[in-house]
């Protein structure tokens, strides 16, 4: 089966994704840009081992889209099975959605979440446009489904897929937590007794600042709180400064193999993001064991995280909801505890594997139906 897959950039965890699909059929990815201006430059450094991979040159717009013309040479080719769009909104992925309804080619359309708007104005039109008619859709939730069918495309035409960006095999053995977190700490040289975790970008969106006011609402002696995504901005470290606290500490942006020893070492892994398409750092927080705290705006929380069994569940801009939430898990380790082995029971059925598994699956019932 020969398959051609759109999308903007090599993330590390799609281009994982890419070599794990590739090992199942024969898989040519092409990328309308080599990095997203959000990201640092370990996003640049990846390896196309079980796949080909194609860097297209263009202008780049916005954080990860390109306007690359030269998309449409590989469009013209009939040499695939199936042609599976994940950048439907950048404009190369408009180009080629057009340019494929023009000569009337099947594709199909994949997006790791959305929320849908209201549908007013014109570049909701636009939209509608640019999403139906796809052959298929491939979406991650419920969520993710309402997003597609209020854009045009019909329920019968959605397909589920697990997103994530881990192997099974980084999975951490529940028998191997202990140990693990006594080690990461030493290494690290962490001094709390409690450790409270985020990753992401400091940008506004991620919502940093929530945490900030919520671990201040903490009466917890020697509890640390360490976000990993890059320097404070001044706006945090105004915050922090106002509040008088002492114990946030950032960190720069590190690969994946030094960020695990963060989620290694962590009692509770926190994500008071606005809004998050979906959030990938969730289920890498699960992967290690740990109870999570994420908002109703993140597509991951919603779909990963049930209340009191692997984590919360809460509003955004909630601070005080956090800091209870907060407050219950660090005065009860037993319930963290419990909640983190939920997390690594709930995780196994959503890592890279199983995701290109799922794809496989799915094209090959795609396939037998047009026999």
């Amino acid at each position: 089966m020969k398959v051609l897959f759109l999308t903007n950039i090599p993330s590390p965890y799609m281009v994982d994704f890419f070599n794990e699909f590739g090992k199942l059929c024969d898989l040519t990815v092409i990328f309308e840009r080599s990095n997203s201006s959000e990201r640092d430059k370990s996003w640049k450094e990846f390896n196309f081992i079980n796949f080909k991979g194609r860097i297209l040159s263009g202008l780049n717009i916005g954080v990860d889209g390109a306007f690359c013309p030269s998309i449409i040479k590989y469009l013209f080719k009939k040499e695939h099975d199936f042609i599976i769009i994940a950048n439907p909104m950048t404009p190369t992925g408009i180009i080629s959605i057009f340019f494929l309804k023009l000569l009337k080619r099947k594709y199909i359309i994949e997006s790791e979440g959305g929320f849908a708007k209201d549908g007013k104005g014109f570049k909701e039109w636009l939209k509608k446009q640019i999403i139906k008619d796809a052959y298929a859709y491939f979406s991650t939730t419920d969520i993710g489904d309402e997003y597609f069918i209020a854009y045009g495309a019909e329920r019968s035409n959605i397909y589920k897929y697990p997103f994530s960006s881990i192997l099974e095999s980084e999975i951490v053995n529940s028998s191997d937590l202990d140990s693990r977190r006594v080690n990461a700490r030493k290494k690290i040289g962490i001094q709390y007794d409690n450790v409270i975790l985020s990753v992401g970008s400091i940008i506004p969106r991620k919502g940093h600042d929530i945490t900030i006011r919520a671990l201040h609402l903490l009466n917890i002696n020697n509890t640390g709180l360490y976000i990993v995504g890059g320097q404070a901005s001044e706006e945090l470290l105004a915050l922090i400064k106002e509040l008088d606290v002492k114990n946030v500490h950032f960190v720069d942006f590190i690969g994946k193999g030094e960020i695990q020893d963060y989620y290694s070492m962590a009692d509770i892994f926190v994500l008071s993001t606005r809004y998050d398409t979906w959030g990938l750092v969730i289920n890498e927080a699960m992967a290690n064991g740990l109870p999570v705290i994420t908002t109703d705006m993140c597509i991951a929380g919603t779909e990963l995280i049930i209340d009191n069994v692997n984590g919360f569940v809460i509003p955004i801009e909630d601070y005080s909801l956090l800091f209870s939430r907060l407050d219950i898990l660090l005065r009860d380790k037993e319930l963290r505890v419990r909640l983190g082995q939920e997390s690594l029971s709930k995780i196994k059925k959503y890592t890279i594997n199983t995701m290109a598994r799922t794809h496989l699956a799915l094209l090959l019932n795609f396939q037998s139906q047009e026999l």
